[in-house]
């Protein structure tokens, strides 16, 4: 057996690892049937403002990203975003969404539009507490 360390990006070795979670999850409960679900906000020069990407996947919404330019932060477009996002992964058949923020973050933005928290690792010297938070969906 032969160990190595890599330090920067391998997306050969990195598509082989995905490959073989796939199949293990594809023995497990089936077809992964992954669809990416992005959403933009853009201002009337059409330059972006705001936006959600992530995945639904065996009825989950993952999160992976959602960010509001600073200046359009406060105004509401970050709810806005996350319902028309949470809408489209329902009618997908989502029954849950699932995210990670930092508490430098927005942990309570959303907590404040439903999602509860399911984990934290705690803050440590030089790294801030990282939120699990999840949200079911009436459906």
């Amino acid at each position: 057996m032969k160990f190595q360390v890599i330090n920067e990006q391998e997306p050969t070795i990195f598509n082989a690892l995905i490959e073989g979670v796939r199949e293990h999850i594809h023995e497990q409960i089936g077809n992964e049937a992954a669809q990416p679900l992005m959403l933009t906000a853009r201002d009337e020069c059409d330059q972006l403002i705001g936006g959600i990407s992530g995945r639904t996947i065996y009825r989950n919404f993952l999160i992976d990203v959602v960010w509001v330019a600073k200046k359009h932060r406060g105004a509401g477009l970050g709810r806005e975003l996350m319902l028309m996002a949470e809408l489209e992964a329902k009618n997908r058949g989502c029954l849950i969404a699932q995210l990670d923020t930092l508490s430098i973050q927005a942990p309570i933005f959303y907590q404040k539009i439903g999602f509860e928290l399911a984990g934290v690792v705690p803050e440590f010297s030089g790294s801030p507490a990282r939120y699990f938070l999840m949200k079911k969906f009436n459906v």
